[in-house]
């Protein structure tokens, strides 16, 4: 499979739970995920067929279930995760980069975003 092509997701926003203080884990905060899709879209796109490629709408509807589902000390763990489930779900996706912006985080400075960013890719 070819992984020249790419599907972008940005600014998916959910209220989640992660972060190593009380306050985070019982209040929650806004959460923000980018994700890069690297796949093959040439059938898609000579077929016209839904089928034949990465339905976008459902890989945010995943990224949202996990922004909002167990809370992790760590938003490295989060961005993990994410990663891991959009290539075990998503058989057309051959690799991955996942954003997660934690623009809450309760740092003591001003300050515009924190984020982490991984690439998955199938073994």
């Amino acid at each position: 499979m070819s992984a020249v092509d790419r599907i972008t997701l940005t600014g998916i926003t959910a209220i989640g739970h992660h972060g190593v203080f009380d306050h985070e884990k019982r209040d929650g905060q806004p959460f923000i995920v980018d994700a890069v899709l690297h796949t093959d879209i040439s059938a898609a796109a000579a077929t016209d067929d839904l089928a034949k490629t990465t339905n976008y709408g459902s890989v945010a509807e995943v990224i949202a279930e996990l922004i909002r589902g167990g809370a992790f000390d760590l938003i490295e763990t989060l961005t993990e995760r994410i990663a891991e489930r959009i290539l075990a779900d998503f058989a057309l996706v051959a690799a991955v980069d996942v954003t997660v912006h934690k623009p809450k985080a309760p740092i003591q400075v001003p300050f515009g975003d924190v984020s982490i960013t991984v690439h998955r890719a199938r073994a």
